[in-house]
Order: structure tokens, then sequence, then C-alpha cells
């Protein structure tokens, strides 16, 4: 099957919510690699990498967030999957 990377940056009421936690989880649970993270004007950004149907399930997903968060846009860049990630982490900026 394909892989994939995507790139997000997700606007709206994403901070304080547990987006990144969920995030890492759900990321976990479809066997994503890659990060999450606040960024400091409010948004959150993530790098999703794996399989092609996990990936663009992961992106559905961040469409809705968690159920306290209120998703506005999800900015999206593909990339060359690098296979640099063995794991999904919280980052920080």
């Amino acid at each position: 099957m394909k892989r994939l990377r995507a790139h997000v940056i997700i606007d709206g009421r994403v901070q304080g919510v547990c987006f990144r936690m969920d995030t890492r989880q759900e990321a976990i649970r479809r066997g994503l690699s890659g990060w999450v993270r606040n960024l400091r004007d409010g948004t959150v950004e993530a790098v999703f990498e794996g399989e092609e149907n996990d990936v663009k399930g992961m992106l559905k997903w961040c469409e809705r967030g968690p159920s306290l968060a209120r998703v506005s846009n999800v900015s999206l860049i593909w990339e060359a999957p690098t296979g640099e990630f063995d794991s999904f982490k919280v980052t920080y900026a």
C-alpha cells in the first residue's frame, strides 16, 4: 500500500481542549508516526506519516478533533514520506 506524509495546521478552538493528547492517541491507534504540537498563534501543527488509508482517516479526524474542539480550518501540505519517525509524539514549539 502507498505511504503518505501529511503536514497540517489546524485552526479554531484547538488549544486547551486536549487536542494534542487525543491526536497522539488517534495517530497511534491508526499506526501512524510523526508529531503534534501547539503553536504560539493558537493553532496546532502536526505531521502524520503512514499508510494512505490511515493518513487520510487521520485527516478526517482532524476536521472535527476531540469533543471540546471547534475546528474552523485544516491547512494541508502533502510531503514525501521520509520514514524518519519511529513513533508518534507530542512535541513543543
